[in-house]
């Protein structure tokens, strides 16, 4: 579709090489870097039933959801088709609600440094300023 649409034929008319495929794969490669990062810091946060804020989580609160948001834009810029466009914002609005009704969980569980930490790490989108995090 966006071949058709751009005339994108990539780099030496390679479609495997064209601006859209190439950003697929840097997304999709992202996404599953940030999931695997965050899945890690996240286990061993649980391991010691303490919030995870090391990491990505140093930036965001939700990385894992990000990552997931990552992938599926680089699917779908990758293979656009009627079902990739439409289920993209559906799955997008459902990783929102579920972070919400983990925040209220994590808010009732870690209290006031829970508190803290929200207040000065994003939701989705980073900061990249310093920051340090809570030990």
């Amino acid at each position: 579709l966006w071949s058709t649409l751009l005339g994108d034929k990539g780099l030496g008319g390679d479609p495997h090489f064209g601006v859209f495929h190439l950003l697929s794969f840097l997304s999709i490669g992202g996404g599953f870097w940030l999931l695997s990062t965050a899945w890690n810091v996240l286990y061993h946060a649980q391991r010691r039933q303490a919030l995870a804020v090391q990491g990505p989580y140093e930036r965001i609160r939700h990385p894992q959801y990000v990552g997931f948001a990552l992938v599926l834009l680089g699917f779908l810029l990758q293979w656009p088709t009627l079902l990739t466009l439409a289920m993209f914002p559906i799955l997008v609005v459902m990783y929102g609600r579920l972070a919400a009704s983990e925040e209220a969980e994590m808010r009732q569980r870690f209290g006031p440094t829970y508190e803290q930490w929200a207040a000065r790490t994003p939701q989705f989108i980073p900061m990249w300023r310093n920051r340090r995090a809570i030990g």
